[in-house]
């Protein structure tokens, strides 16, 4: 039976005998729910009053010969917008294909695949592609397959994968392959691959790989990433490295991506020498280092006995060689050794890394300048804040703050002017605790005249905002 007799539904309504030539009004929805996504758009009775608004709207926007660009223009510009009638777009849709002088071609199939995937309405989604197969696009008249059709099925796949819809997902791809000329895109394979291993099917997975080699399908890097990543899920590690070694006799290239699924494998399952190793091989193997990698790596070893120590070292090596990543941040290693009193060791790391152009970010500097705070060594404090500001890197408003208020607890309120002023010129917003805690110092050290120059500048910039407070900053500085 024709799919045009199927889904032809039940005319509930009929125009008024006085009505005038031919309507392109068709029929209301049937009542079945699958047309709707959620309660909000479910179908209720039509009224006379809808049923004359929908009229007028279908004569007002849809031509009486319809074509396909027609109906296409009709879907998306006037019917997808409309508060009353979006959700009868596949009943318009399907209504047209009853209509005898018009067909649906790859753009208005591709229309309706990709709207009813994403707005989940993948059961109504299922019987279009049925409606494809049957109805192939035009441009398949001819000797060729449609070349969209390919798209249409991949996206409409992706939808029922996302979900876990795998059997329809496969399924899916049965219908594809009866309608595409030669082999599909190995994107299609790696994303039913991918999801049997999310979804914990990877024996179903490893069927569909080697129906793949079966179609003649050349597997790619991401490929093989997959299956390596779900051999790694299953804890087979030789099966994983097999895989590794496999392709590169297929002469596939392993990208950072490969790795970082070693890595990450090997360090989860305990085997940080393996894990380590495969960082090292990545490197001779011309595959830079990914602040991924880095991240991975920090992450399984700190995650260990005595793995600090050995993170830090790591890390220090691969900047020694010049591989470490410009963009990988290690405040999560100086933060660790801030804590465990390893203050020392965290500056010199610091340095260590920064001499060789990789500059730390604001944060790492803020926890290194804290961790220096808590053991009393503000000269460090005070010369890592001034390196900062000379190469560009802002502070935060508490730590500068803070490590101003130490500079003026020991005496030393003039500095800190001073790295208020630089500030200041690099950008730093230093506001008004910054300034009471300049006042403060200043009267501390008895220095009436810097001290009210303080004052003077708070003045100009409205931080003093009533003659009490002016009165009991000059009063602190001695100055009647």
């Amino acid at each position: 039976m024709s799919f045009k007799k199927l889904l032809k539904p039940p005319q509930l309504y009929r125009p008024p005998p006085a009505s005038t030539t031919s309507n392109l009004l068709p029929p209301p929805p049937p009542p079945d729910t699958s047309l709707t996504t959620s309660p909000a758009l479910s179908l209720t009775a039509p009224t006379s009053t809808i049923q004359s608004q929908l009229t007028n709207f279908i004569n007002t926007h849809l031509k009486t010969n319809l074509t396909p660009n027609d109906l296409l223009l009709f879907l998306k510009n006037h019917l997808h917008h409309h508060p009353k009638f979006a959700h009868l777009d596949l009943h318009i849709f399907r209504y047209a294909a009853t209509l005898d002088s018009f067909r649906h071609d790859h753009s208005t199939y591709e229309w309706m695949v990709r709207t009813l995937a994403i707005t989940h309405r993948l059961d109504p989604l299922l019987s279009i592609l049925d409606f494809i197969v049957s109805n192939p696009c035009p441009c398949s008249d001819g000797i060729f397959s449609c070349t969209r059709t390919e798209p249409i099925f991949r996206f409409a796949i992706n939808s029922f994968c996302n979900v876990g819809r795998l059997d329809d997902a496969l399924q899916v791809f049965d219908k594809m392959r009866k309608l595409v000329d030669g082999k599909p895109n190995v994107a299609i394979y790696n994303t039913m691959i991918h999801s049997f291993v999310k979804y914990q099917k990877f024996d179903k997975g490893l069927e569909f790989y080697r129906r793949m080699i079966r179609d003649r399908v050349k597997p790619d890097v991401i490929t093989f990433n997959i299956l390596i990543n779900g051999y790694f899920r299953d804890s087979k590690f030789e099966l994983a490295l097999e895989v590794f070694k496999e392709m590169r006799v297929k002469g596939c290239v392993p990208n950072v991506v490969t790795f970082n699924t070693l890595i990450k494998g090997f360090l989860r399952e305990g085997k940080l020498k393996e894990g380590i190793g495969m960082a090292y091989e990545m490197i001779e193997l011309g595959c830079g280092l990914s602040s991924v990698t880095c991240e991975i790596l920090v992450d399984g070893l700190t995650k260990k006995e005595d793995g600090v120590s050995k993170a830090c070292d790591l890390v220090l090596d691969f900047s020694r060689k010049g591989v470490l990543p410009t963009k990988f941040d290690y405040f999560g290693l100086i933060q660790s050794l801030c804590d465990q009193g390893n203050v020392v060791k965290a500056r010199l790391m610091v340095d260590d890394i920064w001499d060789k152009g990789n500059a730390p970010s604001s944060i790492t500097c803020a926890i290194l300048i804290e961790g220096l705070r808590r053991i009393k060594n503000i000269e460090s404090a005070h010369k890592l804040m001034d390196k900062m500001l000379k190469q560009g890197i802002v502070p935060d408003s508490v730590t500068f703050n803070c490590l101003l208020g130490d500079l003026c607890n020991s005496g030393r309120t003039s500095e800190a002017n001073k790295l208020r002023i630089l500030a200041s010129n690099k950008g730093v917003c230093v506001d008004e605790v910054s300034y009471n805690i300049l006042v403060s110092g200043y009267s501390k050290e008895k220095k009436k005249k810097e001290g009210k120059a303080i004052v003077d500048e708070m003045l100009n910039k409205e931080f003093i905002h009533d003659i009490n407070t002016y009165n009991r900053l000059m009063k602190g500085l001695g100055i009647r």
